[in-house]
């Protein structure tokens, strides 16, 4: 399924991806330092949604108080509520 998120605090402006099987995939950053995400894309492209959070979550960015990845976790934490309430 694919899921998009607005993130908060930096300077992308949109982070879409797939899920299938509790996977990440076609992972693609809207906005922000355009290198750095398309590497971290395919990195963590087939990756566990639970995997990622816990490489991704609580890194900052400069003198930021979240990050592009840490936004990523979080978009992904919120995946995994909807799927837990959902069923």
């Amino acid at each position: 399924m694919k899921h998009s998120f607005i993130p908060s605090g930096v300077c992308s402006r949109n982070i879409t991806f797939e899920v299938r099987d509790g996977k990440v995939f076609d992972l693609h950053f809207e906005g922000g330092c355009p290198g750095n995400l398309k590497m971290l894309s395919k990195i963590l492209d087939g990756f566990k949604m639970e995997d990622i959070i816990c490489m991704c979550e609580g890194n900052l960015c400069g003198n930021k108080k979240t990050s592009c990845a840490d936004q990523l976790a979080k978009g992904l934490k919120k995946v995994l509520e909807e799927e837990k309430q959902s069923s």
